[in-house]
């Protein structure tokens, strides 16, 4: 397991402050021994937390044709057919993933393809969870278009404490399933939208790890 790159300046200013802070506290009350001890916990918890967050596993990816990935760690919270307005304009079969900050925060291609479409979208900061953050909060939209000519798009949403999505795809880039496309720090939320045929193959609050848990699987034709 390596330290994700969004993570290292961050994780590295917060062991500065937290250093300083617990300096400054056995500077100005030298006799405060609880209190040291009590700051010294709370500060490695805390700090152990962070480094939870912008943790990369490595994951060995395993899948047959057809099958979707999970883009996130996180929990299934919404399987549904829906109205796709920005790409699409027809109805799609849309996963979403919630990502709590303690899950892993990077973001995974959920097929192979090349972009087709990638656009961000500022917004606004509704939980991640509300039925209008799909189109209403911080955003980017990536289209992957497989070989067989099959669209698949994948939605970073923002959510109340995340305030900061990274997207590192460009239009007429390749993907293979499971690479890292993006990063959202803190509690957020992923949509895939998918053909109204896609058989589904998790379940509403079923856990996800990205890169790995097999989602659902487009129906191909022979």
């Amino acid at each position: 397991m390596t330290i994700h790159r969004e993570g290292r300046t961050y994780l590295t200013v917060l062991l500065l402050i937290l250093a300083g802070i617990n300096a400054a506290l056995i500077y100005s009350f030298p006799d405060k021994v609880i209190m040291h001890r009590v700051s010294q916990i709370v500060s490695v918890i805390f700090f152990l937390l962070n480094l939870q967050f912008f943790r990369m596993p490595k994951r060995k990816l395993e899948i047959s044709e057809g099958q979707v990935i999970a883009p996130a760690d996180g929990k299934v919270v919404v399987i549904e057919d829906v109205m796709e307005n920005e790409y699409f304009n027809e109805m799609r079969k849309q996963i979403s993933i919630f990502m709590s900050p303690l899950n892993v925060h990077n973001n995974r291609a959920p097929v192979n393809g090349i972009v087709s479409f990638c656009k961000y979208h500022a917004g606004k900061y509704l939980v991640a969870w509300h039925p209008k953050a799909s189109s209403e909060n911080e955003r980017t939209t990536m289209v992957l278009k497989m070989e067989n000519g099959v669209e698949v798009l994948v939605r970073q949403i923002a959510g109340a404490m995340a305030r900061r999505i990274k997207i590192y795809a460009n239009e007429g880039d390749e993907y293979k399933a499971g690479q890292e496309y993006g990063f959202i720090k803190f509690g957020s939320r992923v949509d895939v939208f998918l053909p109204l045929d896609t058989k589904v193959k998790v379940d509403l609050n079923q856990k996800t790890k990205g890169g790995k848990t097999v989602i659902a699987e487009l129906v191909t034709e022979d």
